[in-house]
């Protein structure tokens, strides 16, 4: 029987945030008032630990105690707040793993083993899952990484933060074929944004998805979601969902959960 792997969204915001998450969505999520983005893979592996994650936790029911492994795609404060890190890892049994790319320069946090991640190199997480790091077009100063994640022989790739790809990251790409991907999607429909250095647009991912089919990466059965999305920046969800439906792509909310 096949193996699935349950994937929660628990923020997919860039950091512009709106003020109703003070007031309104304070105990709940909303698809147009997003959270800072972060995943949770199954229960115990998550992706960034940044500003509001916290709030998304206990929205989601969360069990902080069974995470085990927090991946940082970077170390803007949207994606990593160490206080946040500490505060899951304490009473913690075993050290929580904190995985990194190879250079960053990490702030020491009680009960947290450092992990630091060679490039395009597949290393062991647990049985039946990998992870391969690769370096991301965003400031380099804080240490940006994309993921792919192999899990029951399925593959995720989740790139957020950056603009485009990188040649070297784009060419170790071309070896892989991917069955979901989350992209950064910052900018929404603007052109002459000045985040493209290190954020995507929707122009920008309309000529990306074709290019990465041709080499492979992705095929018609990839499941391509949609985050990172700066409210201020976008339509509400709704339109965003009908705008893209028409390049194949999904867009991913808070709250939501897929299967992998």
């Amino acid at each position: 029987m096949e193996q699935t792997t349950k994937l929660t969204f628990l923020g997919t915001a860039a950091a512009n945030f709106l003020p109703e998450l003070k007031t309104i969505y304070k105990d709940c999520f909303d698809k147009t008032a997003r959270r800072a983005s972060c995943m949770l893979i199954g229960e115990n592996y998550l992706i960034d630990c940044g500003m509001y994650v916290m709030e998304s936790i206990r929205i989601a029911g969360v069990d902080m105690s069974k995470i085990t492994d927090i991946f940082v795609t970077h170390f803007h404060a949207d994606h990593f707040v160490a206080d946040h890190v500490a505060q899951i890892a304490a009473g913690k049994e075993k050290p929580l793993r904190l995985w990194v790319r190879r250079d960053a320069e990490v702030p020491p946090i009680d009960n947290v083993e450092v992990v630091y991640l060679p490039r395009h190199t597949e290393v062991e997480i647990a049985e039946d899952m990998c992870v391969v790091s690769m370096d991301a077009n965003h400031d380099p100063k804080s240490f940006p990484q994309h993921f792919i994640f192999t899990i029951h022989g399925k593959k995720l790739m989740y790139a957020l933060d950056g603009g485009w790809f990188l040649t070297e990251t784009y060419n170790f790409m071309r070896k892989l074929r991917v069955d979901m991907a989350v992209l950064d999607a910052t900018c929404g429909e603007l052109i002459g944004e000045w985040r493209i250095g290190g954020h995507n647009s929707l122009p920008m991912i309309r000529v990306m998805v074709p290019s990465l089919k041709t080499w492979g990466v992705f095929d018609e059965e990839t499941r391509i979601y949609l985050s990172h999305i700066a409210p201020k920046l976008h339509a509400p969800h709704a339109e965003i969902v009908e705008n893209v439906a028409k390049d194949g792509l999904l867009v991913a909310y808070d709250g939501l959960t897929v299967l992998l």
